[in-house]
């Protein structure tokens, strides 16, 4: 039996998204794919961390939104949407809040009566207020008692600088200083029509879509849009932070370097690929396979709305710390002087190319990866630019931006672990 010939695509269809501007100036992207039977509505706010006024502020407004509205309670707001097979999602970061409900398209009429209560009329009691920083000061608590967690943290503070809005943190002490009022402000200044966008996918029939389109007009029109000028980055290149007891090291290592607008960011997102980007990986291949130093380590390009960043992460046994940060320079320095054999680059290539056609396999899919693209200011055409720029790029091109930004001295390194053992 041979194996059927391998067939790398050209191009990736997705549906076309429409886009309906509401009375109040908030858009509405439509991505109709009729064939599936549910609906997904993604209500997108410029409401991230970078935009609250007191610690917590923005993760606390956005995650009270369900727990009790005018008309509902949360066990009838979580009850009601249940009952239709119905959920909603809440996600947040440096830059924004997505807050997300999937429903069958049957449904919907009565889960928009949901989604209504929670975007438009969210009460913040006080009682659900304070159990829920209570409960998160807990687990905040618990989670800085883990290394990685700690590296994380530590490594926002080395690459953007110990105060900037992308890189603090506050103590888990701060949850008892947050209050209704504080909750109640961030939503009225930041969950308004101006600092909104909706984007729903799935089988969108014309009432659903004016369901979407009189909850989105509702938005009051009150807010301003978000323009704080972000402060220039402080980046320190090396951290290590004790922390008793550890039989492990969490390594964060990666450099400051721009977002997704910028020309390099794809091919460096094929060049980190190489690196650490999946199993078989450079990386893996060292640290894992020959060098039995951790169970996993990878390297991404992180994306925010104001810069970007390579970030490079694994936990290894205290007693290979500086081995392992040893390795990590040297696969780096490799990758500064020889040019990456062919069938390697093919390999990452198909890679990439098989994970952009997985993630745009469905309606759920489509609509990440379009909002994605309409924050950064493309529209879809951007994803077969995206594989077109994969397809092209070279070993040449991979070698002199290894050489650019690979620099060891541009590099960040925070270690958090057990130095004593």
């Amino acid at each position: 039996m041979k194996q059927p010939p391998l067939t790398i695509p050209t191009t990736i269809d997705v549906p076309a998204t429409a886009k309906r501007l509401c009375k109040n100036g908030t858009p509405i992207y439509i991505i109709d794919c009729p064939e599936y039977e549910v609906v997904r509505v993604s209500f997108v706010f410029h409401a991230g961390t970078i935009t609250q006024k007191h610690p917590f502020t923005a993760s606390a407004t956005a995650n009270m939104l369900a727990e009790g509205s005018k008309e509902l309670t949360s066990q009838q707001i979580a009850e009601k949407l249940d009952y239709y097979g119905s959920y909603f999602d809440i996600n947040i970061d440096r830059d924004y809040s997505y807050i997300t409900f999937c429903s069958l398209a049957k449904f919907f009429p009565q889960t928009a009566e949901v989604i209504e209560q929670i975007i438009l009329h969210p009460t913040f009691p006080e009682s659900e207020v304070a159990t829920y920083c209570n409960k998160r000061s807990q687990q905040l608590s618990i989670e800085r008692r883990k290394v990685e967690t700690r590296a994380r943290e530590h490594f926002a503070k080395a690459i953007f600088g110990e105060n900037h809005p992308y890189g603090i943190s506050y103590p888990e002490s701060e949850y008892a200083n947050l209050t209704r009022n504080h909750l109640e402000e961030h939503y009225k200044e930041r969950y308004t029509a101006q600092n909104c966008m909706v984007v729903c996918s799935g089988h969108i029939y014309p009432n659903i879509l004016e369901e979407i389109v009189s909850i989105t007009e509702q938005l009051p029109s009150t807010g301003l849009l978000y323009s704080q000028p972000i402060p220039p980055f402080e980046s320190c290149h090396e951290k290590m932070i004790q922390h008793d007891g550890a039989v492990q090291s969490s390594i964060r290592m990666g450099r400051l370097l721009f977002s997704r607008t910028h020309e390099d960011f794809i091919p460096m997102q094929v060049l980190s690929t190489v690196l650490g980007g999946y199993f078989g990986s450079r990386l893996m291949q060292n640290l894992r396979e020959r060098s039995g130093f951790t169970y996993g380590v990878f390297s991404a390009m992180v994306n925010f709305q104001h810069t970007g960043y390579l970030a490079i992460a694994t936990q290894v046994g205290t007693e290979v710390t500086q081995e392992a940060l040893n390795q990590i320079a040297h696969e780096i320095e490799i990758l500064r002087n020889n040019p990456i054999p062919e069938d390697e680059l093919n390999l990452v290539k198909n890679i990439m190319a098989g994970e952009m056609m997985r993630i745009l396999d469905g309606p759920f899919g489509i609509a990440d990866v379009t909002t994605e693209n309409i924050l950064c200011g493309f529209d879809n055409s951007h994803i077969n630019d995206n594989l077109q720029r994969i397809r092209n790029t070279t070993s040449e091109e991979l070698l002199a931006l290894a050489q650019k930004y690979l620099c060891t001295d541009d590099m960040v390194t925070v270690v958090v672990g057990d130095f004593n053992a």
